[in-house]
C-alpha cells in the first residue's frame, strides 16, 4: 500500500527532481567527507554503546529502552499489560504482586555464625568484611526489638544496651555492654552481646551465653534465643546430641515460635548424625503446603529422595530404559528445589566458590542459597551420588519454566526484586547470582552493530577512497534510474 501510494504521488512530491538534486550533490562530495561522515558516525555510536553498557551494568536495564517504555508509550497512547495482575492469586484474593512483596522479605538467617569466633577470624585472615553494614544494621534492629521491647519500661542498662545495638564501631559495643555489667551484673543483653562478638572461640561464646542464661529471668525472647545459641555451640563443638535434645526441647517448649526456624538447625544437625528416618519425619511436619518454604526444605527433601536412588544412578542406562518410578520422584524433587531456589546447585556443584553465610537472607535469593550450601554442601557429598544426580538433572528444571519471571510452576514465579536486596546483604566481593540471567538488551546490540559497520566504513574509506567513491556514485546513479523505471 505504502509503495503504491509513492508511485501514485510520484508527481506532486516531485521524487525525480529530489533525487536527481540529491545524486548530483552527493557526486560533488569527496572522499574525505566520507571519511569524516563515517568515522563521526562510529565515534558517537561508539559512545552511545559505552553509556549503554555501563547504564546495563549498574541497573540492568537498557537507558534507551526503559526512556522508551517510561516516556514514550504513554505519549503513543501505549498501556501497561495488566491482563496478568489476576493470575496466580492466593486463597485469600492477593495478587501476585502482593506476593512477590512478601517473598522479598528479608530472614534472619537460621544458623547464622558468631561475629566474634568466626566472621572476625575470617576478617582477620584475609582482610576481608564479610558483612555488609546492611546487614548488621539489620540485626542491630533485631536485637532491640527481640530484646528491649518495650521502650516504655526500660532500666538504665537497658538504655546503655539499647545505644550498644545501634554502634558501628564493634569496640564500641563491646565498651557499652561492660557498662551496663556495670550497672547491672545480671544483665543478660550484655552477656549475649560479649557472646556474640567479643568471644573468639565457641568456648568461650558459650561460656557466656550460659551467664546469660542465669540471668535471663523469664524473659521469654531472651532465653529462646539464649538456648537456641548454646544449642549451636554444642553443634559447632562436635556434641551434635546433645544439641538435637536441646533444640527438641526448645520446639516442645516454645511451640508458638515457629517463624524462628529452630527446625532448620534441628534438620542440618540430624543430618550430621546421618538420622535420616528423623530428618523425613521433621520434613512430613514443615514441608507442608499451607507453611512456608524455604532452600533448606525443599533440597533437605530432594536429597533424601536422590540418596534413595544415586548410588546406582547412572545416566546411560536412565536414556536407555527410562526412569524408575524412584528415580522419577528424585528427579521431581530436584526440579521442585530448583525451582524454588536457582542458585543452590551451582554452589552444591563447586560451580561458584562459597563465601561466609550473612546474618540475614532472601528467600529463592543468592543469600539463601549461600547460607544452605555453607552448611549443607557436606551431606550432600556424603550420600554417594546424589551431586552426579543433581548435576544430570537440575538444568532441566528451566525447561519445566521457560518464562520464569510470567510463569510459575509449583511456585509463584520468580520474584524480580531478588537481585536488589542480595546485593545489600552480600559483600561487594562476592559476584552475586542472578536469575534469570540477563540477556543483554535489544538496543546495545543494536548500537553495536551499527558503531562496527561505521567503523568499517571509515576504514574502508580511509584505505580506498577512489574506490569507495566509485561505489558511491555508482550507487547514486542506480538510484535515479530505479526511480524512472
Amino acid at each position: 500500500m505504502v509503495l503504491t501510494m509513492v508511485y501514485v504521488l510520484r508527481s506532486p512530491l516531485k521524487l525525480q527532481e529530489t533525487v536527481n538534486a540529491a545524486s548530483v550533490f552527493l557526486n560533488t562530495l569527496t572522499p574525505k567527507f566520507y571519511v569524516a561522515l563515517t568515522g563521526t558516525s562510529s565515534l558517537i555510536s561508539g559512545l552511545i554503546l559505552i553509556f549503554e553498557w555501563w547504564y546495563f551494568r549498574k541497573y540492568g536495564t537498557s537507558f534507551i529502552e526503559q526512556v522508551s517504555v517510561s516516556h514514550l508509550r504513554p505519549l503513543l497512547g501505549g498501556v501497561e499489560n495488566s491482563s496478568s495482575a489476576g493470575l496466580f492469586s492466593s486463597v485469600n484474593g492477593d495478587t501476585e504482586q502482593r506476593s512477590n512483596v512478601a517473598e522479598c522479605k528479608v530472614w534472619r538467617n537460621p544458623l547464622n555464625l558468631f561475629r566474634g569466633a568466626e566472621y572476625s577470624r575470617y576478617t582477620w585472615v584475609t582482610g576481608k568484611e564479610p558483612l555488609t553494614y546492611y546487614d548488621m544494621n539489620l540485626s542491630a534492629q533485631d536485637h532491640q526489638t527481640f530484646f528491649l521491647g518495650d521502650t516504655q519500661q526500660l532500666r538504665p542498662e537497658d538504655s546503655v544496651m539499647q545505644k550498644a545495638w545501634r554502634e558501628r564501631n564493634p569496640q564500641a559495643r563491646i565498651r557499652a555492654a561492660y557498662q551496663a555489667i556495670e550497672l547491672n551484673r545480671e544483665c543478660a543483653a550484655a552477656y549475649v552481646l560479649l557472646a556474640e562478638e567479643e568471644a573468639t572461640t565457641i568456648t568461650e561464646a558459650e561460656r557466656l551465653f550460659k551467664q546469660a542464661l542465669k540471668s535471663a529471668g523469664k524473659d521469654t525472647n531472651l532465653v529462646v534465643y539464649i538456648k537456641r545459641r548454646l544449642a549451636m555451640c554444642a553443634r559447632k563443638l562436635g556434641r551434635i546430641k546433645e544439641a538435637v535434645k536441646m533444640m527438641r526441647d526448645l520446639m516442645k517448649e516454645f511451640p508458638l515460635l515457629g517463624m524462628l526456624n529452630i527446625h532448620e538447625n534441628l534438620l542440618e544437625a540430624l543430618l550430621e548424625l546421618q538420622a535420616y528416618a528423623d530428618v523425613q519425619a521433621v520434613l512430613a511436619k514443615y514441608d507442608d503446603i499451607s507453611l512456608p518454604k524455604s532452600a533448606t526444605i525443599c533440597y533437605t527433601s530432594a536429597l533424601l529422595k536422590a540418596r534413595a536412588v544415586s548410588d546406582k544412578f547412572s545416566p546411560e542406562a536412565a536414556s536407555r530404559r527410562g526412569l524408575s518410578t524412584a528415580e522419577m520422584n528424585a528427579v521431581e524433587a530436584i526440579h521442585r528445589a530448583v525451582e524454588f531456589n536457582p542458585h543452590v546447585p551451582k554452589y552444591l556443584l563447586e560451580m561458584k566458590s562459597l563465601i561466609l553465610p550473612p546474618e540475614h537472607i532472601l528467600k529463592r535469593g543468592d543469600s539463601e542459597a549461600v547460607a544452605y550450601a555453607f552448611f549443607h554442601l557436606q551431606h550432600w557429598k556424603r550420600a554417594e551420588g546424589a551431586l552426579n544426580l543433581l548435576h544430570c538433572t537440575w538444568e532441566g528444571t528451566f525447561r519445566i519454566i521457560p518464562y520464569p519471571l510470567e510463569k510459575g510452576h509449583l511456585f509463584y514465579p520468580y520474584p524480580g526484586c531478588t537481585e536488589t536486596a542480595d546485593r545489600e546483604l552480600l559483600p561487594s566481593f562476592h559476584e552475586v547470582s542472578v536469575y534469570p540471567k540477563k540477556e543483554l538488551p535489544f538496543f546495545i546490540l543494536f548500537t553495536a552493530g551499527l558503531c562496527s559497520f561505521c567503523a568499517m566504513l571509515a576504514m574502508l574509506t580511509h584505505q580506498f577512497p577512489e574506490l569507495m567513491g566509485v561505489f558511491v556514485k555508482a550507487v547514486s546513479i542506480c538510484t535515479p534510474h530505479q526511480t524512472q523505471k
